[in-house]
């Protein structure tokens, strides 16, 4: 079934580190061998062996309306003749900028970069340089892409491959970040206290991705804004997974809080590798070469990028309905699965807000890192891998959204039900 997955995964640990370009692909957590992707069609991908799956990973968000959407297809295949890159600028970019400005509500200015993690990375030092102060706060099991800063009890690959410290991140690096539980205010308040004056922001998934769907808990995010209010600290909204999939305009426009610095992620190139970093223009004006803190990239605005991403944003801005559907869908999946765990006897969370969610097998609430942490992370193992031998692609983690997108279908939602209760039966 896996013949050539098997054989491209042992020649690939001969040249790539793990076998893999990003550690959660490797299938650590779940055990195995990863499976080789050759292409993908609307819900569904294609590996080498020639297995179809129905995708609920969907390149970790960005394939919103499926993969190979076709007006995003032609557009790149057109701009593509222009040429790839410029290390110029182009009107395309003032165009994507002005359509994420009109979007997504309390921002001025756009900074496009090249991945979620340099747009949090260069958030945090345009937090740094516009307060003058060297601290952050950080949630447990939040994940803001690989940056030092960032990897200081993180969460998504680094929780799945259970590294607690990373080596390469200094210990001065480590001093400056200041890690709490997620949905805990107490515990941020106290911090803020004891590093009076210090702290120049606090980064945060309004809805956390990287342990599972974890949603916020009713006035955390509202705490969060007026304390940051009271005190002159930055709240950087990392939207990476939840800009444009939540809302057109993200958590902040779904859950009503306002960031200061607001980081989005490959949504916004249709899939393509891009980032951005966008705030009031009061802020976004001390970045080079309007202001002092230096950022660059020869990619940044990559015209293919671009077009790809205002392609598809453009469609989400027009149809708005699409997000009804999306969340209809992703409600009508949880409920099935409900059906198939609870038919199976076994305990089970599942978290979901619009078309993102989350399974964990536990008798208890999952709100932050320590209670997923604790969840029967085996049973969801062998939960994965029955799904996958069923035509069902999962998160290889139990740290890990699931992503739906509009392609899906209501009889691929019957077909992964019954998949879910097949696998059930399989595995007790």
């Amino acid at each position: 079934m896996y013949t050539k997955s098997n054989a491209l995964f042992e020649q690939a640990g001969k040249v790539i580190p793990g076998g893999v370009n990003s550690p959660v692909r490797a299938f650590k957590s779940v055990g195995g061998t990863p499976v080789f992707m050759q292409h993908a069609k609307g819900a569904y991908l294609y590996d080498v062996d020639g297995n179809r799956y129905i995708d609920y990973i969907n390149s970790w968000g960005p394939m919103i309306l499926g993969h190979a959407y076709e007006p995003v297809v032609k557009a790149i295949q057109e701009y593509a003749t222009y040429s790839t890159s410029f290390g110029a600028p182009t009107e395309l970019e003032v165009k994507v900028a002005e359509l994420i400005v009109d979007m997504v509500p309390n921002i001025d200015m756009v900074r496009m970069v090249n991945s979620g993690t340099e747009a949090c990375m260069s958030a945090l030092r345009l937090a740094r340089g516009y307060t003058g102060r060297n601290k952050v706060i950080k949630f447990e099991g939040n994940y803001h892409g690989h940056a030092d800063s960032f990897l200081v009890s993180a969460g998504s690959g680094v929780a799945t491959l259970g590294i607690q410290s990373v080596p390469g991140v200094t210990t001065a690096v480590a001093e400056d970040t200041l890690s709490v539980p997620y949905n805990n205010l107490p515990a941020v308040e106290q911090l803020v206290a004891e590093n009076p004056d210090q702290i120049a922001a606090i980064i945060i998934e309004p809805v956390a991705g990287n342990m599972g769907c974890i949603l916020p808990q009713p006035g955390f995010l509202e705490g969060l804004r007026a304390l940051c209010d009271a005190n002159g600290i930055l709240l950087i909204m990392d939207e990476v997974m939840t800009g444009f999939r939540l809302a057109k305009g993200g958590a902040q426009e779904l859950l009503g809080i306002k960031g200061d610095i607001i980081t989005f992620g490959k949504i916004i190139g249709g899939g393509m590798p891009v980032g951005a970093f966008a705030g009031r223009r009061e802020i976004m004006e001390h970045v080079a070469p309007a202001g002092k803190v230096y950022q660059a990239g020869t990619l940044s605005g990559n015209p293919i990028a671009m077009i790809a991403g205002y392609t598809l944003l453009k469609t989400l801005q027009e149809h708005p309905s699409i997000y009804t559907q999306l969340e209809e869908k992703t409600t009508q999946l949880a409920t099935g699965l409900r059906e198939a765990f609870g038919a199976a006897g076994v305990v089970y969370q599942i978290n979901q807000i619009g078309s993102m969610l989350s399974v964990h097998f536990a008798e208890y609430p999952i709100v932050d890192f320590t209670s997923a942490s604790g969840a029967n992370n085996e049973l969801f193992r062998r939960f994965f891998h029955a799904m996958l031998e069923r035509g069902v692609y999962l998160p290889p983690s139990a740290f890990e959204t699931w992503f739906i997108c509009h392609a899906l279908t209501q009889e691929d939602i019957e077909f992964t039900v019954n998949a879910a209760k097949a696998s059930m039966l399989a595995i007790k």
